[in-house]
This record gives structure tokens, sequence and C-alpha cells, in this order.
């Protein structure tokens, strides 16, 4: 089923996610329903909180993003990242493995805007998939900064926010045209 994807503006996108602790057919139906409404937006990821939960839940799919490829270790062992695609990934924990390195961004709730954002190349995942059981593993390129766009999600994190000043003062006039067009649509609504 299609969720709707909220935009900026929206409050749901600043809540911090509840760790998840019941692994069961509605967490897999909503993880389920996350890749189909992803997949229908063109998006590589989409966090809990872009369809208004405030859970620590996000789903990642980089196949066929060519021009961006990504990398992926498990068990120390290379692996093609497309093979464990879409990912479900909760409670989600990364740290940092290589230099920051600056790319470009866009968000699913923030439609038609992209702006350059520094990362670390490379991170070492941690987290469990929709069964409760433990997923672990190196990655980098664009599978990298998405999950570590995703994660910022999951605590109320916008890529706005990790800008640098002058970019995001470029994009305000349309940053404050998005949050004014979702708070009136979220007034109508009542």
């Amino acid at each position: 089923m299609l969720l709707e994807i909220v935009k900026y503006g929206h409050p749901a996108l600043r809540e911090r996610g509840k760790k998840i602790k019941e692994f069961n057919g509605d967490l897999h139906q909503l993880a389920r329903d996350m890749i189909e409404t992803m997949a229908d937006a063109h998006g590589v990821g989409l966090a809990a909180q872009q369809i208004a939960r405030a859970l620590q839940l996000f789903v990642i799919d980089v196949r066929g993003a060519e021009d961006r490829p990504s990398t992926m270790e498990v068990g120390g062992r290379s692996v093609n990242p497309e093979d464990h695609m879409p990912m479900i990934l909760i409670n989600t924990r990364v740290r940092p493995t290589g230099d920051p390195e600056t790319g470009p961004e866009g968000c699913l709730s923030f439609p038609e805007l992209y702006g350059d954002i520094t990362r670390p190349a490379s991170v070492e995942v941690s987290a469990v998939n929709e069964r409760g059981e433990p997923v672990q593993f190196h990655c980098g390129g664009l599978l990298a900064r998405a999950i570590q766009h995703e994660l910022d999600h999951t605590q109320g994190v916008l890529f706005i926010d990790r800008m640098p000043r002058e970019v995001k003062a470029e994009m305000q006039p349309d940053l404050d045209a998005l949050h004014a067009h979702t708070k009136a649509t979220l007034s109508r609504r009542g």
C-alpha cells in the first residue's frame, strides 16, 4: 500500500524515533509499504518519520544508481550491494570509517531541492532487520550516504541541517515556500 510522504514543515520530520522492540506482522507490513512507497517515488531511502511515524526504521534501495556506485562488505568479504536490496534497517547505529566527502543529496520530503552535504565516505553499520535479526556490514558510496541520511531522519535531523550556511541561504525562499504550503495543508486537514 502506498503511504503519504510528508513534506518539510510537517512536525513528524523533527521527531526522534522510538526504538523498535516488537517484530510482528504489523512491522513487516509497514516495512513492505515503505519499500513500495519509496520505489513509487523513485527514492533510494525512506525513513519512518517521512510517513509520519516516529520509529527507528528506514528502508534503502540503491539498485540502478550507476552514477553513484556503492560498495558493501559483509564479514570482511566484498559483496554486491544490489544482492541485499531492498534493505530494511531498524534501531541502526553507524560508525564512520572513511574521510569526509562532499556530495549531492536530495530528499523525498523536499521535492526538487538538492544540496551538497559532507558526510563520512564509508561507515560500519549495525542494525536489526524486520525479524529482529542482527545485520552488520561496512559500506561506502551512495549506500553509505543514504544510510546516514535516513539515520539522521530517525533522529529528527534533516539534510538541510547539515548544509553549509551559504547553500541553505540560497534555497531559503524555496524552503520557506514548501514549509508554508505544508503548514497550510495541515491546517486545512484540521
